[in-house]
């Protein structure tokens, strides 16, 4: 299991939280993911799943993704 942590803009609200994890959920390899206004921790198997992959399905949700430092 690999953790990443992303940086995320656009996120106001709890409905912005909800379309998130939604989002997150729908990747496979997914095991987790801790979504707060402005970042996300995931939680994933990189067998299954990329952080391209992550990013991708949070910016198909409509939100800006950087991975944080």
């Amino acid at each position: 299991m690999v953790t990443i942590n992303l940086k995320v803009s656009g996120m106001s609200c709890g409905h912005c939280v909800g379309s998130v994890k939604g989002a997150l959920k729908s990747v496979p390899g997914v095991e987790n993911a801790d979504v707060k206004i402005g970042s996300v921790t995931v939680q994933f198997d990189p067998a299954q799943a990329t952080v391209e992959q992550i990013s991708d399905a949070v910016e198909d949700a409509g939100y800006e993704v950087a991975v944080a430092k």
